[in-house]
């Protein structure tokens, strides 16, 4: 087996915290000056970065945190990294090995039992020479089968310990990543029949499929795919591909098929999940989305997630690249999966593409609240403002909503939801940070509300710093928008003002905080504002290295249809109304003389 040739430092001798950096980067295919160190305001967003950088370059995100204090701040990253299934590796350290139960400083949690519930792997290393071999294997696990991420603790006498150079472990470290499982083509042939059989298929993407499109290049194995099947592309919440934007196969978020029944159009008869889970990203129980009676593919490199919560009527396990390459090759091969004529279904798909918003045909301001902003018709703004092919992270409750149902306007390479399954706020400022280093030539967009702007707005400064490429823009509103919403759709006939805890400050410049954190800043009250302050935010971005911020001040009282949606809000008499999730039938709703009138659950 061939081993690494450690690089000796200047003036000391080769200690265990050479052996982890130099064997990261062999792993990460850099040598060790190529490794770049961007620091952070606060551990949670360093470890927010690394995911961000991991979604979108499909390469492991790397993390340093300090030991217990700054370890606990990174936590909400780690849960956040492994709800939504991305490869981070975050490394850590604790005081010596033989101060355990000594009060020691930064020593009072177990980091490996803390993280473990949420992590694919987590370890303490005790020997020295045991760093290369457990760095490896952790590199590994993050990337192989269901991505996710990794802890690596080492005590700070480990890190200073010289190694004997004949006793290091090197495990698999001189191996690449390890090759994701392909098809099997017995299911590939299988849902070709399907396929063809099919009159309204439809492929829905998730983070899981990121890999199949890449920002900037000419070609796309999934745009293929669509373009040899007839076939739309929708994408949930989370990751949208980078299809062209003109693409009459690039059908947008995956929400626009609740719309086909309110314009008597049918709806998908086949449904090819691609690295997208089932779940509230994609309608939930409610089938909004995805069809009760349609046939349901489910392709995921984790096979325990197919069939988690519908119905599937064919699993298939499989990286999603390698699932596309091989349904493209079966279908320029096979002469028995020649594919229909869609161009019905695909003129549907493009109705539904080019339904105005039904904002479309209200005032750019709202008399009846001191002529503020529609944030609708703002955003929209901005986003008609923004050079093509940029990368959109969507923070915030309402203010994401919006801006996920305009996204196609902006026309972007890449559009992340980055509240993600935890539904967690301020994981834009970590992601736009990662995006600009995965992109670094590109134009990072990171939309906050004012709410989840307050989270990390510190990281301005590490965005100054660094010259990233990268426009902020808060929708203020100066409340909790999806709060003050929801608490007005349920209890309308009470006041606002007896509601404070919804309530933020219209006093606070996001504008002038940036500048305080070496950042342009501007604030927009008026309509014909909008689009020639975000370009000079964006110029100064994107020409002058100096990132900017639109602090757009906006009306809270239109309110988007996903939101009444998930409030679910109903005259039902025998529902329970059970905001944010499905609503909940009641075991009966209704006494009348004693007697219970049932609505067929427990038989009556």
């Amino acid at each position: 087996m061939t081993t690494l040739e450690w690089k000796q430092p200047k003036a000391r001798e080769l200690l265990g915290g050479d052996l982890a950096a130099q064997s990261l980067a062999q792993l990460v295919g850099c040598d060790l000056a190529g490794i770049k160190l961007i620091d952070t305001r606060h551990e949670t967003v360093a470890v927010q970065a690394a995911e961000g950088y991991a979604k979108l370059s499909g390469k492991v995100g790397l993390a340093f945190v300090t030991a217990n204090s700054g370890f606990c701040n990174a936590l909400p990253g780690i849960a956040t990294a492994y709800a939504d299934r991305s490869p981070v590796f975050v490394l850590t350290s604790s005081p010596p090995l033989r101060d355990a139960e000594t009060n020691a400083l930064q020593g009072f949690h177990d980091q490996v039992v803390l993280s473990k519930p949420m992590t694919k792997f987590t370890h303490r290393v005790t020997n020295v020479e045991e760093i290369p071999r457990i760095v490896s294997f952790a590199f590994r696990t993050a990337q192989s089968g269901t991505p996710g991420p990794v802890v690596v603790d080492f005590p700070i006498d480990v890190l200073f310990s010289p190694p004997r150079m004949s006793a290091i472990s090197y495990g698999a470290i001189m191996m690449g990543p390890a090759s994701p499982p392909a098809p099997d083509q017995a299911a590939v042939a299988k849902l070709a029949e399907l396929w063809s059989r099919a009159k309204r298929p439809v492929l829905i993407t998730g983070t899981g499929a990121g890999r199949t499109t890449s920002p900037g290049t000419s070609t796309s194995a999934l745009l293929s795919l669509a373009e040899a099947t007839n076939t739309p592309v929708f994408y949930s919440s989370k990751f949208a591909p980078a299809l062209p934007s003109d693409s009459p196969f690039r059908g947008g978020p995956a929400s626009r098929l609740a719309v086909l029944p309110y314009i008597q159009a049918e709806r998908p008869d086949l449904v090819m999940l691609v690295g997208a889970r089932t779940g509230f990203l994609l309608g939930g129980r409610n089938h909004a989305i995805i069809p009760p009676d349609a046939t349901i593919v489910q392709v995921d490199i984790d096979g325990g997630e197919i069939g988690r919560s519908l119905p599937v009527s064919l699993g298939i396990v499989s990286g999603a690249s390698l699932f596309v390459n091989a349904c493209l090759s079966h279908f320029q091969k096979s002469s028995t999966a020649s594919q229909p004529d869609r161009r019905s279904w695909l003129d549907t798909i493009a109705k539904v593409k080019s339904l105005p918003s039904p904002h479309e045909s209200e005032p750019k301001t709202i008399e009846k609240d001191n002529n503020l902003l529609h944030p609708y018709h703002a955003l929209k703004s901005v986003f008609t403002s923004l050079p093509p092919d940029s990368i959109m992270l969507f923070d915030g409750g309402e203010c994401g909503v919006w801006a996920l149902d305009l996204v196609e306007h902006a026309k972007p390479a890449h559009a992340l939801a980055s509240t993600g399954y935890l539904g967690f706020l301020g994981n834009g400022w970590g992601y736009s940070l990662g995006a600009a280093l995965a992109f670094p030539d590109k134009l990072i967009v990171n939309l906050q509300g004012d709410g989840s702007a307050g989270f990390h707005i510190a990281e301005l400064d590490t965005y100054a710093r660094h010259g990233l490429r990268i426009l902020t823009v808060v929708v203020n509103n100066y409340y909790w928008g999806m709060s003050i919403a929801g608490q007005d759709l349920l209890y309308q006939d009470s006041e606002p003002t007896l509601r404070p805890v919804s309530t933020l400050s219209p006093n606070c410049r996001f504008d002038i905080v940036a500048q305080g954190f070496g950042c342009n800043g501007t604030i927009v009250t008026k309509p014909e504002e909008v689009e020639l302050e975000a370009k000079t935010m964006i110029e100064g971005a994107t020409q002058k290295q100096k990132p900017g911020l639109v602090n757009l001040i906006v009306s809270r009282q239109p309110v988007t249809a996903t939101t009444k949606a998930m409030v679910g809000k109903t005259d039902e008499e025998g529902m329970i109304v059970v905001p944010y999730y499905d609503n909940v039938p009641r075991a009966y709703y209704k006494e009348d003389k004693g007697s219970a009138v049932g609505n067929g659950v427990n038989g009556h």
